[in-house]
């Protein structure tokens, strides 16, 4: 086996690479150019094909600039047109890192694909499975969900049974020094995190001002754009009101913006689009947990698929409303990822005919 080591500059994936180097696996450091590349790019990427090559590892640097921005950047800026709250993390690990990326290291001779994801997979006699990586405060199995079991098959994630508290040492220990000093854990290609500005500059059809109404109909005010509203949000809405109101939902066809108490803010169920099954419904046990944001511990629920082969998701207890366009993941209790989709409607009715009535 041949294991291609996806390399970012940062400290994970230099670590994945010192470990299984330290193993004694044959390797190939791959870098993908995710933005168009220009001076800056082309110099990080020097740099980890010198740390390639004190490790005695052949490296390669793959352009993938426009297929990023046809399958992650233009869908982000569509999602966000259309009223919805995407998750281009999970975007991008389903298309770019576990698919066209996975593509470029099989063309280069790899049989798998090792990343620096805090993550876990076994081996099954149905196929792999898909937990939790071992230290809780950097899982990232749920932005994983969305990746095809095809592709899990061919994942390595040699950071699983890590803590990152540890990981310093650990690079101290093999010599190794990552060439971005610090990692961010921003939107990679919105500066500054700031995603109206991004959006903004984009040019792409956002909506303009229109109605803040109650779940009774009762016209509040006016946002100015639905686009720069989430699920959830109290501040900056501009109104006054006898109590705090929080953002609800998001018509885009009315252009409209529910608010409402905090008591409403809560929902007992949602519902996703197609989702990634990684393990078959029939073997799903009594007990599951579903998770609808990163920082949401997982709550106990039932689910099933529905007739479109989308989740079906009902919460023993209510839980705080989830976003359209963030992502559903499915636990069993052990920490195995059952599912994922993302999140289409939360069981939420809008007052009337908004469009009608605005």
């Amino acid at each position: 086996m041949r294991y291609a080591v996806a390399l970012s500059g940062g400290a994970d994936s230099l670590l994945a690479l010192g470990l299984l180097r330290d193993a004694g696996h044959d390797l190939l450091g791959l870098h993908a150019h995710f933005l168009p590349p220009g001076p800056k790019e082309y110099a990080l990427a020097a740099a980890i094909d010198a740390q390639c090559q004190g490790l005695g590892v052949p490296f390669a640097a793959v352009d993938l600039s426009r297929e990023f921005d046809a399958h992650v950047i233009a869908p982000f800026i569509a999602a966000y047109a259309a009223g919805l709250t995407p998750n281009p993390c999970a975007a991008c690990n389903r298309t770019m890192k576990f698919g066209l990326l996975l593509t470029a290291a099989r063309e280069r001779g790899a049989t798998h694909i090792a990343t620096g994801h805090y993550a876990r997979i076994t081996d099954a006699p149905a196929g792999p499975s898909l937990w939790r990586g071992a230290d809780p405060s950097r899982d990232q199995s749920y932005f994983l969900s969305l990746v095809p079991v095809s592709a899990l098959a061919q994942a390595v994630f040699p950071l699983a049974e890590r803590m990152k508290a540890d990981n310093p040492a650990a690079l101290a220990e093999l010599g190794l020094t990552p060439p971005l000093p610090r990692e961010s854990r921003e939107v990679c290609f919105v500066p500054g995190d700031d995603y109206r500005a991004f959006l903004e500059a984009s040019g792409a059809p956002l909506s303009g001002p229109g109605p803040i109404v109650l779940a009774d109909g009762t016209r509040l005010g006016t946002h100015q754009g639905l686009w720069r509203h989430t699920i959830g949000q109290r501040k900056g809405l501009g109104i006054g009101y006898s109590e705090p109101l929080y953002v609800l939902a998001k018509d885009a066809a009315a252009n409209a913006l529910l608010v409402g108490g905090k008591a409403e803010l809560a929902a007992t169920t949602c519902r996703t689009g197609p989702a990634n099954v990684l393990v078959p419904p029939a073997d799903w046990p009594d007990e599951i947990l579903a998770q609808t944001c990163y920082r949401m511990r997982p709550r106990p629920a039932t689910a099933r698929l529905n007739d479109q082969d989308g989740l079906a998701i009902a919460f023993a207890q209510p839980v705080p409303r989830p976003t359209p366009g963030q992502v559903a993941t499915l636990y069993d209790t052990a920490g195995r990822v059952l599912a994922g989709g993302e999140i289409t409607d939360t069981g939420l009715v809008f007052p009337g005919s908004l469009q009608d009535t605005y």
